[in-house]
């Protein structure tokens, strides 16, 4: 999974990362270790500042838990209360289950002092974590832990992708006669300015993608009704909840 179309908000992933070797720059202050970055490379031609190799990974040390300790990916072999500036040691991800908040393709690649320049960004929160304002920061944003994959040994797992039958912006109608707009997993609009309650009772039949109708003899069309003839979308919150142990993103 390597571009904006492998990612969707809502997914469900196992991500990992092979543990590399690299050095301390700087042992635990704050609840962070600084280490260099074992991926990119400097890149000479920004002129928006030059990024100095190293990275703040979050730790727990025991202090303040901050965002920084509780959305981190990232571990540190051995354990950072064992490390010191000059140090060598391993840093990966271990396999841990995530979901994405938000997919952030950049067009043209962005210039952040590293190479590769980063052609997308993927905001996740760790397995446990449910959405909450974090402060803006080099790897952080309102909705988790943002990830560059290029460059980075990264492996992706798809877990579960609600409505995967859908794209956003398409129109269905549910079971009870009602019309919705589906804008992800989680946000859906029905067209009678009623409130949602519930949300949509399957099966859905697509009326409108990309602003064209769709009759029920489309591929499309009998895509979203097959996927959607059994269960429920209370079903699906349940078993996505199960997987993430956190609510659904808003």
């Amino acid at each position: 999974m390597r571009d904006a179309h492998d990612f969707r908000v809502g997914d469900v992933l196992s991500v990992a990362c092979p543990f590399t070797p690299t050095r301390v720059e700087r042992g635990v202050k704050w609840d962070l270790i600084a280490v260099r970055w074992p991926w990119w490379e400097v890149d000479a031609g920004s002129e928006s500042g030059r990024w100095n190799g190293g990275a703040a990974l979050g730790v727990d040390g025991g202090g303040y838990a901050g965002p920084e300790v509780e959305c981190e990916l990232f571990r540190t072999d051995p354990p950072p209360e064992h490390l010191k500036a000059g140090d060598t040691c391993r840093i990966g991800v271990p396999p841990t289950v995530v979901h994405v908040t938000a997919v952030d393709p950049y067009d043209p690649p962005r210039v952040t002092g590293w190479l590769p320049r980063p052609t997308l960004a993927v905001t996740v929160l760790r397995h446990g974590l449910s959405y909450r304002e974090y402060p803006d920061d080099s790897h952080l944003d309102g909705s988790g832990y943002r990830i560059h994959p290029e460059g980075i040994p990264f492996t992706f797992e798809l877990l579960m992708r609600p409505y995967a039958s859908l794209q956003p912006d398409d129109e269905v109608a549910d079971a009870a006669g009602r019309a919705w707009r589906f804008a992800g997993p989680w946000h859906w609009t029905p067209f009678d300015g009623e409130p949602a309650g519930p949300g949509p009772e399957w099966p859905l039949t697509l009326l409108a993608r990309a602003g064209t109708p769709r009759s029920g003899a489309d591929a499309e069309a009998q895509a979203v009704a097959g996927s959607t003839a059994t269960g429920s979308h209370q079903e699906t919150v349940r078993d996505w909840m199960s997987l993430t142990e956190s609510s659904p993103t808003p």
